[in-house]
């Protein structure tokens, strides 16, 4: 990454735009973990981009080993203050680190997006972090998420894998699809084993953390649009793919 990066103002609100919503932590995070839970592997856990904890916290009941690598040392602070010492954390860019062992289980959620050299970092996930038997769970905001979609034919957006000027303040560099992701994590050496998406999504983030607030959306509802969204992985908020490791 660029040193001329400052991570703690990536991590910043904007006027029109958060960095994080509700509905991310409170929708998308459970049904993450839901997507994960199948393939989780015993051991360790390697998150490469914890932010502020929030969903580190989440894993604290499948894992004893976690250790968390953080560009931000304000997001590092605020995820220490949550987590105390259940979670070992290195302040260091991936580029960067230099860690002590391989993970039988990595996760990069709405990471890959912000840096300058994806394929990179995926190969020293491949190379260099993950176990041998270990499983990387791969997670990008998607392009073609149909709120997307509608903010193109509302002219809100020039296209579907657009970076807005919010996201880019916010150290987006691109915009993933299914089959972009997959061929950067095939051009680093991993091999993708399931793919699929999370969450079937046809409003903004803004619009669901106003509908969260009220009775209109059931828990039944919620659990709709995550089944829904495995039978139609392009229309997610997000997109996954669960991958192992590959020849080099």
């Amino acid at each position: 990454m660029s040193s001329k990066r400052d991570y703690n103002v990536e991590i910043k609100d904007t006027n029109d735009h958060k960095y994080a919503y509700g509905f991310d932590f409170d929708v998308m995070h459970p049904y993450m973990i839901e997507s994960f839970k199948p393939f989780f592997n015993e051991g360790s856990l390697l998150e490469l981009g914890s932010f502020k904890g929030d969903f580190t916290r989440r894993f604290l009941p499948y894992f004893d080993d976690i250790t968390c690598v953080e560009a931000s040392d304000v997001a590092i602070e605020e995820a220490r203050q949550k987590l105390g010492d259940k979670v070992e954390f290195v302040n260091l860019l991936f580029e960067q680190a230099t860690l002590p062992k391989r993970y039988d289980n990595i996760v990069l959620t709405h990471v890959l997006e912000h840096l300058n050299d994806p394929v990179l970092v995926l190969k020293r996930i491949n190379e260099e972090w993950l176990a041998e038997n270990g499983r990387f769970f791969l997670v990008c905001p998607n392009a073609n998420a149909p709120s997307r979609q509608i903010a193109v034919k509302m002219g809100l957006i020039t296209h579907n894998a657009a970076v807005t000027p919010a996201e880019q303040e916010h150290g987006h560099r691109c915009t993933y699809t299914l089959d972009t992701l997959e061929r950067d994590a095939v051009a680093a050496g991993l091999k993708v084993v399931h793919r699929s998406g999370v969450f079937f999504k046809a409003l903004a983030n803004f619009q669901w953390d106003r509908l969260l607030q009220t009775d209109i959306i059931s828990k039944e509802y919620l659990d709709g649009c995550y089944k829904l969204g495995q039978l139609y992985p392009d229309l997610c908020s997000s997109i996954f793919l669960m991958c192992e490791r590959g020849d080099k």
